[in-house]
C-alpha cells in the first residue's frame, strides 16, 4: 500500500497539489502563531541599566489571592500593571550580606527633555547620580549632579555639557543645565537616561523612604548564588524578591513583562483559531481530493482491495503530502513570525526589550500538527469510498447520491446547535477578553455545521438560483442549474471555505467597528465639558491644570488618569478623576447615587463591575491598586456607560500616587471660557494642547485605529489563509472538469455557453458564499453586540460591507475564470479520456 500511495501522488500531481498548499499555509501559521506564544512564555528581556549588578532586590510585582476547590487551599497570582516600590530601609540589613561590597538604591521616574528634539526616541527615565555605577556610567565629559537644576545625560541622548533644557517629569516642567555627559559600558538601546542630584531625584520620584530597586554590587569573585541565599535569609519574612540572571530584565522594563502576559493570551489565541481554520480548511480540500478520485478508489475496491488497504493507502498519501508541505511551511513559519513581531513592535503593541524567541518547538509541533490533521481529514474523507460495496462505488463514481448519510447530517445539526448554545453565551458576555475568544470560534462552529450540511443547502439554494439563470440565460443557465443541482457536494466544497472567509472578514471588521462606535457614543453623549487638555510628553502636569481653573468662565477641571485595577480575582479598567466638581465634567449614565457625592474615600463603579462584585450604593468596595497597594472605599455612585468611561472611577490623587506616571493623561475643562483665554493661560506649557470636543474625538479615534489594526493583523493572518484556502479550492474543482468540459463540447456546447455557465456557477458559489457567511456573522455580531453595547444592532459601515462583498466575489471570479480557461484548452478527445 505504500508504494500504490506513492505512486498515486506521482500519477495525479495535479490533485494534490491544492493539499499541499494547504497543508504548508497551516504549517506556516501555526508555526508563526506558536512562535509568539513561545516568545511570551520564554522570551528574553535582556538588562541594560542594571547590568553591573549581579543581584537586584525588588518588592513583590505580583498580587496573590487564595482559592479553595475540594477541600485544598491553593495561591494564585497576577502581575501588578505598576511598579510595586520597596522599603528603602531593607538597604541597611543587605549591607552585612557576605560578598556585597555596596548596596545601591535605584530611583526610577520618568523625565523626558522637552526642550529638543535630538537623541534618542527611545523611552526617558529619570534617576538618582548615585545609581549610576548599576550599569555602570563613567563620566565622559563634565561632572556630576549638585544642585537642584544639574542633571547628567546619558552619550545617546545627543545632549551636550552646558545645553539648557526643559524637563518634564512627575511635576511641573523645569529647567536643568545639562552638567555632564555620562557614558556607559554598553550603550542603552531602549531606553534613555537623566541623572538627577540626590534630594531632586527623591522629590520627583515621590515615595518617600522607598525605592524602586536595591542593586547588590559584589566583590570580586563573589559567588552570586552564595549572595542571593544570604539576601533572601536577611529578608525572610519581607514580601521583597532576590532576583539575579536572566530575572533582573523583566524588574527593569516591566512593561516587557507586562507584555508576556499579553502575548501569551494573544498568542494562545491566534494559535487556536488558526489551528481550527487548518482543520477545517485542510479536511474540505481532502473531502474534495477523495471526491475527485471516486472512480479510482471504487475501482481498487473492484479488484479487490479491502476497505482496510483503501484507508491505510489515503492515509499514507496524506502522510506524504504533510511532510512535503510541513516541512518549508513550518520555516516559512519562523520567517512569518520574525515579520509579525516586527508589526507588532512597530505599532506599539509590544516593547522591543521582549525579544522574540525562535525554537524548535513551534515548528516541530506545527509539522506534527500538520501531520495529524492531513491523516485525520484523510482517513475521514476515504471513509465511504472505502466502507461502501465495489459495485455501489463504481454507481457512485458515475453519478453522486443526492442524499447525505446519516452521520454527516447528525453532526451538522450538533454543530449548529452548539452555535446556537454559542451565541447565545456571547449576548452574556460584557467583558472583551470573555467575548473575543467565544465569537472566533461560534463562526467557525457555525462554518462546520455548513461544511457538514452544505450539500443540503447548496441544492436549496440552487434550486432558486437557477431558475432565475434559466430564465436570463437559457442554454447557460440550464447548465449551470443542472451541474450545481448534481454536484452538490462539490458546490458545499467550494462554498464552506469561502463562507468562512466572508464570516471571519466581517467578524473581524465589526467586531471592533461596533464596540469603537459604542464606547465613542457613550463617551461623547457622557463628556460635558466643552475643552479637553492633552499632552505631547508624559502628559498634562498640574501645574497646567491649575492655570486652566484660573480662566473666567471656568466652572470644572478634571484631571483624567487611566489605570488598571483589582478588585479580588477580577480585573478592570478605571481612571482616577479630580472628584470636586466632577459632575460638571462627566455624566457617565449615573443609576444610583451621585458623582456629586464623591469623597477623597469614595468609588463610582459601572453596572457591570458592581453586578460582578455583587456590591451596590453605599457598600465597601475592595480594591487593589495598580503597585498591589489595597484600599477600602465606599461606593458613591453606579453607572452605566463603563464601555466608554471604564468600571471604576477613583480619586485622581489616590490612583496618581501609586502608578509609575503620574501625570494626567488628559485634562477634561468644563465651562464656558474663550477658547483664546484658555491658549493664552496654557502658553507656558508648549507640550500641552487645548482642543475642543470634535478634536478630541478625533485624537480617541486615532488611538482607537491603532489598536484596530493590532487586531486586523493578527487575525488578518488566518484570513489570508482561509482566502488562499478558497482559492486553492476553487481552482482544484475548476481544474478537475476538464473531462466533464470536453464532453460538453462534444455534444455541441460552445465554448462561449461553456464560459457563460461558468460565470453562472460562480455567481451561485459567490452569492451562496456571501449569504451564509455574512448570515454567520450578523448573528455573531448581534450577540456580541447585546453583550458587550448592550444593543442587538452592530455597526458595519457600508463601505466595508461592500469591501467583504466585492473581496469574496473577486476571489470566486479569479479562482474559477483562469483555471477554467486552461480547462477549455486542447483537443476534445484528449480531455475526454483525462482523469477526473
Amino acid at each position: 500500500m505504500l508504494y500504490l500511495a506513492l505512486s498515486t501522488l506521482r500519477a495525479r500531481k495535479g490533485a494534490f497539489v491544492g493539499a499541499f498548499v494547504a497543508l504548508l499555509c497551516a504549517a506556516a501559521l501555526v508555526t508563526a502563531c506558536g512562535a509568539l506564544l513561545d516568545t511570551g512564555l520564554r522570551g528574553k528581556i535582556p538588562t541594560e541599566r542594571y547590568a553591573a549588578a549581579g543581584v537586584l532586590v525588588t518588592a513583590d510585582q505580583e498580587v496573590h489571592w487564595a482559592t479553595e476547590k475540594k477541600g485544598k487551599t491553593k495561591e494564585k497570582s497576577k502581575p501588578l500593571t505598576e511598579r510595586a516600590w520597596l522599603d528603602a530601609g531593607l538597604g541597611k540589613r543587605l549591607e552585612g550580606v557576605p560578598g556585597v561590597r555596596r548596596v545601591v538604591p535605584e530611583l526610577t521616574f520618568p523625565a523626558q527633555v522637552l526642550s529638543t528634539s535630538a537623541g534618542s526616541t527611545a523611552p526617558s527615565w529619570g534617576h538618582a547620580w548615585s545609581s549610576a555605577a548599576l550599569t555602570p556610567f563613567t563620566l565622559r565629559d563634565g561632572r556630576a549632579p549638585a544642585a537642584a537644576d544639574e542633571v547628567v545625560a546619558d552619550a545617546g541622548s545627543g545632549l551636550r555639557t552646558g545645553t539648557q533644557v526643559t524637563v518634564q517629569s512627575t511635576g511641573a516642567p523645569a529647567a536643568y543645565e545639562v552638567v555632564g555627559i555620562a557614558e556607559a559600558q554598553r550603550p542603552l538601546r531602549r531606553q534613555s537616561a537623566l541623572f538627577f542630584a540626590e534630594a531632586e531625584a527623591r522629590r520627583l520620584a515621590g515615595h518617600a523612604h522607598k525605592v524602586s530597586v536595591l542593586g547588590l554590587l559584589t566583590e570580586p569573585g563573589a559567588d552570586t548564588t552564595a549572595v542571593q541565599a544570604g539576601a533572601l535569609e536577611v529578608l525572610r519574612g519581607t514580601t521583597a524578591k532576590v532576583r539575579t540572571g536572566d530575572e533582573r530584565g523583566p524588574v527593569e522594563f516591566l512593561d516587557a513583562d507586562k507584555a508576556r502576559v499579553r502575548l501569551i493570551s494573544m498568542g494562545g489565541a491566534m494559535a487556536g483559531t488558526s489551528l481550527m481554520v487548518a482543520l477545517l480548511v485542510v479536511t474540505g480540500t481532502f473531502t474534495l481530493s477523495i471526491q475527485q478520485r471516486s472512480r479510482e478508489l471504487a475501482l481498487l475496491r473492484a479488484v479487490g482491495a479491502t476497505p482496510g488497504q483503501l484507508r491505510r493507502m489515503v492515509g499514507r498519501e496524506a502522510v506524504a503530502v504533510g511532510l512535503l508541505a510541513g516541512i518549508p511551511g513550518a520555516a516559512a513559519g519562523l520567517l512569518l513570525a520574525q515579520w509579525l513581531y516586527g508589526r507588532f513592535v512597530t505599532m506599539g503593541a509590544l516593547p522591543d526589550t521582549l525579544e522574540l524567541t525562535l525554537s524548535a518547538f513551534p515548528p516541530l509541533a506545527a509539522v506534527l500538527a500538520t501531520l495529524a490533521a492531513a491523516w485525520g481529514a484523510a482517513r475521514v474523507s476515504a471513509r465511504r469510498p472505502a466502507r461502501i460495496k465495489p459495485t455501489e462505488g463504481l454507481a457512485e463514481a458515475a453519478v453522486r447520491p443526492a442524499r447525505l448519510g446519516l452521520p454527516r447530517i447528525v453532526g451538522g445539526v450538533i454543530a449548529a446547535v452548539g452555535y446556537a448554545v454559542l451565541v447565545f453565551v456571547l449576548s452574556g458576555l460584557r467583558t472583551d477578553a470573555a467575548a473575543t475568544p467565544v465569537t472566533f470560534f461560534s463562526v467557525i462552529l457555525a462554518t462546520l455545521a455548513l461544511a457538514l450540511l452544505g450539500p443540503l443547502i447548496a441544492g436549496a439554494a440552487t434550486a432558486a438560483l437557477g431558475a432565475v439563470a434559466r430564465l436570463v440565460s437559457p442554454a447557460a443557465g440550464f447548465l449551470a442549474a443542472q451541474n450545481t443541482r448534481a454536484h452538490a457536494h462539490r458546490l458545499a466544497a467550494v462554498v464552506t471555505p469561502l463562507a468562512l472567509a466572508v464570516a471571519m472578514a466581517s467578524t473581524v471588521l465589526f467586531t471592533q467597528t461596533t464596540l469603537s462606535r459604542a464606547a465613542g457614543a457613550q463617551v461623547v453623549a457622557g463628556t460635558s465639558a466643552p475643552y479637553v487638555l492633552s499632552g505631547a510628553g508624559p502628559g498634562v502636569p498640574a501645574v497646567a491644570a491649575e492655570a486652566a481653573r484660573k480662566v473666567p468662565g471656568v466652572t470644572a477641571v478634571t484631571e483624567v488618569l487611566r489605570t488598571t485595577v483589582r478588585s479580588g480575582q477580577d480585573k478592570f479598567p478605571a481612571q482616577g478623576a479630580s472628584w470636586r466638581n466632577l459632575d460638571r465634567a462627566l455624566d457617565p449614565g449615573v443609576v444610583a447615587g451621585s458623582l456629586g457625592a464623591m469623597t477623597a474615600g469614595t468609588v463610582a463603579v459601572s453596572e457591570l463591575a458592581a453586578t460582578t462584585k455583587g456590591v451596590g450604593l453605599g457598600d465597601t468596595l475592595p480594591v487593589t491598586l495598580g503597585d498591589g497597594t489595597g484600599i477600602d472605599l465606599r461606593i458613591a455612585a453606579v453607572y452605566q456607560r463603563g464601555l466608554g468611561f471604564g468600571d471604576l472611577i477613583l480619586p485622581y490623587e489616590l490612583v496618581a500616587a501609586h502608578v509609575d506616571n503620574p501625570l494626567a493623561t488628559s485634562v477634561l475643562v468644563a465651562g464656558t471660557p474663550a477658547p483664546g483665554a484658555l491658549r493664552a493661560a496654557l502658553r507656558g506649557y508648549p507640550a500641552v494642547h487645548v482642543l475642543d470636543r470634535t478634536r478630541a474625538e478625533a485624537a480617541r479615534g486615532e488611538q482607537e485605529a491603532v489598536q484596530a489594526q493590532l487586531n486586523y493583523l493578527t487575525m488578518g493572518l488566518i484570513i489570508a489563509f482561509t482566502s488562499i484556502a478558497v482559492i486553492n479550492t476553487l481552482v482544484m474543482a475548476t481544474s478537475a472538469r476538464r473531462r466533464e468540459f470536453a464532453l460538453l463540447r462534444m455534444v455541441g456546447t460552445t465554448r462561449r455557453q461553456l464560459r457563460a455557465m461558468l460565470r453562472w456557477e460562480t455567481l451561485a458559489v459567490a452569492l451562496l458564499s456571501v449569504v451564509l457567511g455574512a448570515g454567520v456573522a450578523y448573528a455573531t455580531l448581534a450577540a456580541y453586540s447585546t453583550g458587550m453595547a448592550r444593543t442587538s444592532v452592530p455597526y458595519a459601515p457600508l463601505l466595508g460591507c461592500a469591501g467583504v462583498v466585492a473581496g469574496a466575489g473577486l476571489l470566486a471570479f479569479l479562482s474559477t475564470a483562469l483555471p477554467a480557461r486552461a480547462a477549455l484548452r486542447g483537443g476534445l478527445a484528449g480531455a475526454a479520456g483525462a482523469r477526473e
